[in-house]
């Protein structure tokens, strides 16, 4: 029953990413739009490499650790990617280009974090993978998170569609930090990734209701 209820979770999520980045980025005509429109879809079929393969696994009798593992490197960059589509959103909604300094730190920290995902001692298809070097590949990503979360905090009473993205990146970090710190040894905290995606899915909802406003 919880193969079936986490499969309908995740294609559900899939669909909504997939389906509502395509939507925003043929309906919207200006910038904005456009870049919450490919940060959905970044999203959404970034995640296909990790969460297609894991479906696949629960049902048919067939090795996927290769594809498994190759689709959470893939999601592991695509997801910084995703953040840095996030500080040009936030750039672009509140007109703020004088964060020179903050834009150089994430650009830095995204390089960085896809550096470390890309060392070989990752061992991402062998799912051997050391808890360590999960953490320290995972140091530059939430510095990430917390500059976009301080950042949307501060200019949460200035846009109502917007204002509560800051929660939803917080949430989504504290869910998923469990996760890395000790699912290897305590296989339910994975659990905590089924939140973790209602945060994204909540994110893309505020997406989806600003491009309405902008059309």
């Amino acid at each position: 029953m919880k193969v079936y209820g986490e499969t309908i979770f995740d294609v559900c999520y899939l669909l909504v990413a997939i389906v509502i980045g395509i939507y925003i980025l043929i309906k919207s005509k200006n910038k904005l739009g456009k870049l919450m429109g490919i940060a959905t879809l970044i999203l959404g079929c970034g995640d296909a490499f990790h969460l297609v393969p894991r479906i696949l696994d629960y049902f048919l009798k067939y090795d996927f650790t290769l594809m498994l593992g190759i689709g959470k490197l893939i999601t592991s960059i695509t997801m910084t990617i995703f953040y840095i589509f996030m500080y040009y959103i936030y750039k672009n909604n509140y007109k703020d280009s004088n964060n020179k300094k903050i834009e150089y730190c994430i650009w830095i920290l995204s390089i960085f974090r896809i550096i470390l995902c890309l060392v070989p001692q990752n061992n991402w298809t062998t799912n051997d993978g050391s808890v360590i070097i999960g953490i320290i590949r995972n140091i530059p990503f939430i510095f990430i998170g917390l500059l976009i979360i301080v950042l949307y905090y501060k200019k949460r009473r200035e846009d109502k569609t917007f204002k509560n993205i800051w929660i939803y990146v917080l949430l989504s970090f504290l869910f998923y930090i469990p996760v890395v710190i000790g699912a290897s040894a305590i296989p339910i905290l994975g659990m905590f990734m089924l939140p973790k995606t209602v945060c994204y899915i909540l994110i893309i909802l505020c997406f989806n209701n600003k491009a309405k406003q902008l059309n």
